[in-house]
C-alpha cells in the first residue's frame, strides 16, 4: 500500500533525520532548542493557511487576471464633471483555468472568469457617477474543453462566440488592452445626448436619448460583433497560419469565423473575417420583440492589422454591419416604411509601439471611427429613424515590464446627427469630449 506524507509530516521527518545526524557531530555543533520541532509546526500552520489549494494534484490549476482603473474627465459642451471607475473596454476581473493531460494529444479542462465593476465607466451618464450597478460582481466566462492537437478544441458552456470580438482580436498592439474596436462607444455609450445645450427628447416627448440609443449594435454598440453566450463551440488546428471556429447556442445562435495570425519578412499580419445568424424568438440580440414573433437578425465583420517589427509602426482597421430583419415588423407605434433595418461601422487606427526607454514599450496612436447606425425600435416604437456619429481618438500608452502594468492617456471627440421619428428636420448632436487616465495591473 503506497502511502503520501503532508508537508508538516515530511519536514517534521527532515528535522528528525537532521538531529539524527547531529548525534554524531561534535559536542560543540549548534544548539537547535528543545523547541525546535514547536516552532516548525507554527510556521507549517503558517504556510498552509495562506496556500492557495486545487482540488486534486491531476488538473493543473492557473489564477490570473487584472485590476483596471480610470480617471476620466468629461464634456459635454454645458456640463462637465470627472469621474472614478472601472475601465469599461477590458473591465477588472479574475480568472481560473484548469487543464488536464489525458495523454500526449489529448487533454481536457475549464474556464471561469468573473468581471469586476467598482463604478461602471460604461453605464455613466451626467447624472450617476458611479454608473448603473456598482460593485458588482458577474460570471464572464464558465465552460469547459476538450482539445486534441490534430483535430481540434471544442468548448461548452459560457464563452465568447465565433465572432466574439471579431472588429477587436485581429490587433496585438497595446491598444487592444485601453481602446480596441469596441472603444469609442464604450466609453460614452450611456451619457445623454444633447443638442443646443438641451436633451435631445425621444418621439413624442419621449424619455430623453443616450449616446447608446442612438447607436446600434447589439455588442458594445459595435455591428459586427457577438459576444458571451451558452454556446457550443469548436476551434481549429492552426494551419499555415489559418484557423476556423463555429459556434451555435441558446435558441438559435450561430455564427462563424475564420482567422490569420501570421506575416512574411519583417511584418506581422492578422486577419479576421466571421458571420453570424440569429433566430431566438424572444431576443433576436439585435433588439427584444413582442412574445412570439419571428426573428431574424444577422451580422459579419471583416478586421486587419499589420505591423513592422523594426520599426513598431502598425495599422489596425475593421468594417462592421448588422442587419435587423424583424424591425420593421415590429412597429406599432409609427411608420415602418420609415424603418432602417441596416447599422454600419468603420475604423482606421495608426500608431507606433516600441521600447524607447528601459520601462518597457510605449505606444502612441491616432484613431477614427464612423457609424451610420439604423432605426431604433424599442417595444414596438420607432425611436430613430437613422443617424451618423462620427469618433475622434488618440492616445498614449506606457508598459512598465517589472511592475506588469500599463499606463494609458485617451482623449476622445464624438459628434454626429440623428433623425429623430417624427421630426421634420435632422438633430445635430452637441460634442461629447472625454480625457481618461488609467492603469491595468496584470497578475
Amino acid at each position: 500500500m503506497t502511502r503520501r506524507l503532508g508537508l508538516r509530516h515530511a519536514l517534521c521527518l527532515g528535522v528528525a533525520g537532521a538531529l539524527i545526524g547531529g548525534w554524531v557531530l561534535p559536542a560543540n555543533s549548534a544548539d537547535l532548542g528543545g523547541n525546535c520541532c514547536a516552532d516548525l509546526e507554527e510556521r507549517i500552520a503558517e504556510l498552509e493557511a495562506t496556500t492557495a489549494r486545487k482540488g486534486n494534484r491531476k488538473v493543473s490549476l492557473t489564477v490570473s487576471g487584472w485590476i483596471s482603473e480610470q480617471v476620466a474627465f468629461w464634456d459635454d459642451g454645458t456640463k462637465s464633471n470627472v469621474y472614478v471607475g472601472t475601465n469599461p473596454v477590458e473591465q477588472s476581473r479574475v480568472r481560473f483555468i484548469g487543464e488536464a493531460k489525458i495523454d500526449k494529444d489529448w487533454s481536457a479542462g475549464y474556464v471561469i472568469e468573473l468581471g469586476v465593476f467598482g463604478g461602471n465607466g460604461g453605464k455613466w451618464d451626467q447624472n450617476t457617477p458611479d454608473g448603473t450597478n456598482p460593485n458588482s460582481v458577474s460570471v464572464r466566462k464558465s465552460s469547459w474543453f476538450l482539445k486534441n492537437n490534430q483535430l481540434g478544441k471544442v468548448t461548452i458552456g459560457q464563452d465568447g462566440t465565433s465572432t466574439y470580438h471579431l472588429l477587436d482580436d485581429a490587433d496585438t498592439t497595446m491598444t487592444r488592452n485601453f481602446f480596441d474596436g469596441e472603444g469609442p462607444p464604450d466609453y460614452q455609450a450611456s451619457f445623454f445626448a444633447r443638442s443646443g445645450g438641451s436633451f435631445i427628447p425621444g418621439p413624442a416627448g419621449g424619455s430623453n436619448l443616450r449616446w447608446s440609443d442612438i447607436a446600434r449594435g447589439f455588442n458594445n454598440s459595435t455591428p459586427g460583433d457577438n459576444g458571451r453566450r451558452n454556446i457550443v463551440r469548436y476551434d481549429s488546428p492552426t494551419i499555415a497560419g489559418f484557423s476556423y471556429t463555429a459556434s451555435w447556442g441558446e435558441d438559435d445562435i450561430w455564427d462563424t469565423a475564420l482567422i490569420y495570425k501570421g506575416g512574411f519578412g519583417d511584418f506581422e499580419i492578422n486577419g479576421r473575417a466571421g458571420y453570424g445568424h440569429s433566430s431566438d424568438e424572444t431576443n433576436n440580440l439585435c433588439h427584444t420583440g413582442p412574445a412570439g414573433f419571428r426573428a431574424d437578425c444577422e451580422w459579419w465583420g471583416v478586421s486587419g492589422f499589420i505591423q513592422h517589427k523594426p520599426t513598431g509602426l502598425f495599422l489596425f482597421s475593421g468594417y462592421g454591419q448588422q442587419i435587423d430583419n424583424t424591425r420593421a415588423a415590429d412597429v406599432t407605434t409609427g411608420n415602418p416604411a420609415l424603418v432602417d433595418k441596416t447599422d454600419d461601422t468603420w475604423f482606421v487606427q495608426g500608431g507606433i509601439e516600441t521600447k524607447w526607454i528601459a520601462l518597457g514599450k510605449t505606444n502612441l496612436f491616432v484613431n477614427y471611427r464612423h457609424d451610420s447606425p439604423g432605426s431604433n425600435v424599442a417595444k414596438g416604437t420607432l425611436r430613430t429613424e437613422d443617424a451618423e456619429i462620427d469618433y475622434i481618438s488618440g492616445g498614449v500608452a506606457q508598459y512598465l515590464e517589472a511592475a506588469e502594468t500599463m499606463l494609458y492617456l485617451v482623449y476622445q471627440h464624438a459628434d454626429g446627427d440623428v433623425q429623430v421619428a417624427g421630426e421634420a428636420n435632422r438633430t445635430n448632436i452637441d460634442s461629447l469630449q472625454q480625457v481618461i487616465a488609467g492603469a491595468k495591473v496584470n497578475f
